[in-house]
């Protein structure tokens, strides 16, 4: 198959321009030192190589002036590289910079034709989906209105309806989303967990970690415009953590390495899926979640015990459920299988919730095989409670005296 995103030893270069002198005094001084350049070269990116195959949900991190929004910019062939080759297969939609390609003379509606045709829609596409982008945007009373006296967040939200209901076949979001409201990024994530499902491309810049482990099955790390890393997320983000710990002098979380055991049952695979069987990673409240455990065991082994544990973004323990516990004694397992933890109705309110999984022996004095919040979901709101940790499904009454 071939990659939606391929880019080949690429590297960016841009001159950055000293501010000119502003007197003669300034000047004679500039003269007088000894590199007295009104210019000097910055490499955003240098020697940069990776492949994103059609479907993948790709984050990218790193510090400020790491190249992150460079390597968007590129793909939305906004700037052209120094040196180096990069393909891109798809239609690219794209939220970057606040307010790129918007004339702010223009209005919201006006807008919206303009960039659905440069992203190659006809008018009569555009017009379709005009009240879906209006209405995901909540933009309805200011559409008619000139974009330059949107405010920030009314740029976000148009920019990410635009990018989103264009069709896209490859979608490019940078940290920019971040200037929108709570509501509005909630929302945003769960489109762009839809279009997951939908074998949409997805390229997602973050400084936040939780975020990039929850959206992302894979993650670039960049530094100094070199890519360092690119592996499964939870490892990037892992290894990018503990050097930014290093880095600040700081002590690193004492929970330590995130996987541990002795290896007599390893667990292979984990799999968030909803009632239809779907591999998903955002859930509403109310919704059934179901924990899949698939596990090898090359020898065979006595009453094993799988569990699982879920914990808040914040560290708070919710749950901590084993098959001991719930009265399902395994004699024995040899080879290859799986286990199942259902949960027909969900009760986490919203939020970001992270799962452990382990497996150990019936004495809880070994343990096998043990990942430390490795998976990530987020709880999407519903009906009923909206604050808090759980929902309690209660039912309220009213007897009226008379």
């Amino acid at each position: 198959m071939s990659a939606a995103i391929r880019f080949e030893h690429v590297s960016k270069k841009f001159t950055l321009h000293r501010e000119r002198a502003r007197s003669f005094q300034e000047l004679a001084l500039s003269l007088l030192q000894r590199n007295h350049r009104s210019w000097e070269e910055f490499w955003a990116l240098r020697d940069v190589s990776f492949e994103i195959a059609p479907g993948e949900t790709v984050g990218i991190i790193g510090p400020n002036g790491a190249g992150k929004s460079t390597v968007l910019k590129l793909i939305s062939r906004i700037i052209e590289p120094t040196s180096g080759r990069i393909e891109v297969r798809g239609r690219v939609g794209a939220l970057l910079e606040l307010g790129a390609g918007f004339h702010p003379d223009l209005t919201g509606r006006e807008n919206i034709y303009l960039n659905g045709s440069i992203l190659g829609l006809s008018r009569a596409e555009i017009h379709r989906k005009l009240d879906d982008i209006i209405g995901f945007a909540e933009l309805e009373r200011f559409i008619d209105v000139p974009v330059k006296h949107y405010s920030s967040g009314m740029y976000v939200r148009l920019g990410f309806s635009v990018a989103v209901h264009t069709d896209p076949e490859i979608l490019l979001v940078d940290e920019v989303l971040a200037v929108g409201d709570a509501a509005f990024q909630r929302k945003c994530l769960e489109r762009i967990g839809e279009l997951r499902q939908e074998g949409v491309t997805i390229l997602f810049v973050s400084h936040s970690a939780d975020t990039v482990r929850a959206l992302c099955n894979r993650a670039l790390w960049l530094d100094e415009g070199c890519l360092i890393a690119d592996d499964a997320a939870e490892v990037v983000v892992q290894r990018y953590l503990e050097h930014s710990w290093d880095r600040e002098g700081g002590s690193r979380p004492k929970w330590g390495d995130r996987r541990w055991g002795t290896g007599k049952i390893r667990i292979t695979q984990v799999r968030l899926l909803d009632g239809a069987e779907r591999e998903r990673q955002h859930f509403q409240v109310g919704e059934p979640l179901v924990v899949e455990i698939r596990y090898r065991a090359p020898e065979r082994v006595e009453r094993p015990v799988f569990g699982l544990a879920i914990h808040r973004s914040d560290g708070i323990h919710i749950t901590g459920p084993n098959t001991q516990f719930g009265g399902l004694e395994i004699p024995a397992v040899e080879g290859e299988g799986t286990i199942i933890y259902t949960i027909p109705a969900l009760s986490l309110l919203e939020g970001l919730y992270f799962i452990s999984v382990s497996a150990h022996n019936w004495e809880d004095t070994e343990m096998y095989d043990y990942h430390d919040r490795m998976y990530s979901f987020w709880v999407l709101p519903g009906e009923g409670e909206q604050y808090g940790l759980v929902s309690l499904w209660g039912r309220w009454s009213w007897n009226r005296q008379l």
